[in-house]
């Protein structure tokens, strides 16, 4: 229990800090979210991706609101029954109706309080940085009652806006070498992302779910880090790390995901059976992140353009696959209506890789009765056509900036 002279110590100072905060640039994401009488937001990414600023963009000029950080050390330890101090300590300031919480899912039960202000009409934002301990509240107790959103870090429209630049090939080079992570990019220096790998490998993951060995946790996570685009298997994981049960990947590599570190990116096929049994490729959040926490991988800029392209995916809220038959396709996406796009990513097409990169293409066109793929490069432009079938080939930096 968390003594109410703190509390209230930690509500005023959180208040006084979230007003003073820079607005930042404003976030795309800022456009899609509307408050819906009934229903929480959610807004849901990272740690350090601007959750914080995004809050602060939502409240604008308002002044009558109610805040809380849970990430705060002062109230270390706030649980379920804290609450009823926080809400006196609230009501004390005035009757608003707009409550803010970062990081909320530090606190178990916490859905039984966000329910209650629901039920007493209030506008409510949640942030956190675990997908899954947000879920699960969210289902089980507030099911048709939250709307969710993803934070990622900076596109690169957010990247130019931020620096003030205009679209060039030479601003893309400099977006694929830093990423997006905004604290990295105003002060520069790789000892923020790598501080930030080693947060979310120690808090998010090793003392969250309580495992007893963090060498390993961090290990696997270098080496998926290191091998982005590729494919991979629980049970090879498992036998690289000697580990005794898969279920010991598999529950580690969740948790990547959850923290949102890491993605897996599953093999496309009709059948969704066969999907869960295939070999899996893996993705990162950020490009930057990449490069300052794997010194083997900095180098390959194909699969970093190529990771740029499925974090953009995502950020577009699409389902994203790979495709796999006797050639290879990068990415097959299903978009909110189900259309399905191809797209193949290369740094440059060339003699050299030209037949892999099209045969990829054209058998998953043949596959799955698409007339029509993309493939991005760092810079060319061109269309090719084989037998009524369209393949494009774009830059990729033109590619992020369409409508």
């Amino acid at each position: 229990m968390i003594l109410k002279e703190t509390l209230a110590q930690t509500v005023k100072n959180q208040k006084e800090i979230i007003l003073e905060a820079e607005k930042g640039i404003l976030r795309e994401v800022l456009e899609e979210i509307k408050f819906t009488p009934g229903f929480a937001l959610v807004i849901s990414g990272i740690r350090r991706a601007g959750k914080s600023t995004l809050l602060r963009q939502i409240i604008g000029n308002i002044k009558e609101f109610y805040y809380l950080n849970f990430e705060d050390v002062r109230i270390f330890g706030f649980d379920v029954k804290d609450f009823k101090r926080l809400d006196d300590i609230f009501f004390s300031e005035g009757n608003y109706d707009l409550y803010l919480f970062d990081e909320l899912q530090n606190v178990n039960d916490w859905e039984r309080y966000i329910r209650t202000l629901l039920d007493r009409k209030k506008k409510i934002v949640v942030t956190g940085s675990n997908a899954s301990l947000l879920s699960k509240e969210l289902g089980s107790k507030l099911t048709g009652r939250h709307l969710r959103y993803e934070l990622y870090p900076f596109s690169f429209k957010e990247f130019l806006s931020f620096y003030r630049l205009k679209p060039s090939l030479q601003n893309f080079e400099e977006y694929l070498y830093k990423g997006g992570m905004p604290e990295y990019l105003k002060q520069n220096n790789d000892m923020i992302l790598q501080e930030l790998f080693n947060d979310i490998i120690a808090r998010d993951i090793t003392v969250r779910y309580n495992l007893r060995n963090p060498k390993l946790v961090k290990e696997l996570a270098l080496y998926l880090l290191s091998n982005i685009g590729k494919e991979f298997s629980f049970q090879k994981l498992r036998k690289m790390y000697d580990l005794g049960s898969v279920n010991t990947v598999i529950s580690l590599i969740g948790y990547y995901e959850d923290s949102y570190l890491l993605f897996t990116v599953p093999r496309f096929d009709f059948s969704f059976k066969k999907q869960l049994v295939n070999s899996k490729k893996v993705y990162a959040i950020d490009s930057g992140l990449i490069r300052a926490n794997s010194v083997s991988f900095s180098q390959d800029k194909g699969r970093m353009l190529e990771n740029i392209v499925f974090i953009n995916l995502k950020r577009l809220g699409w389902e994203v696959f790979y495709f796999k038959k006797n050639n290879e396709c990068d990415f097959i996406s299903r978009d909110a209506k189900k259309n399905l796009e191809l797209f193949q990513v290369c740094f440059e097409l060339n003699e050299d890789n030209k037949d892999r990169e099209l045969n990829g293409m054209l058998e998953a066109m043949e596959y799955t009765k698409l007339n029509t793929g993309t493939i991005l490069t760092l810079n060319q432009d061109d269309e090719l056509e084989f037998d009524k079938k369209i393949i494009t080939v774009k830059p990729v930096r033109e590619w992020l900036l369409k409508p």
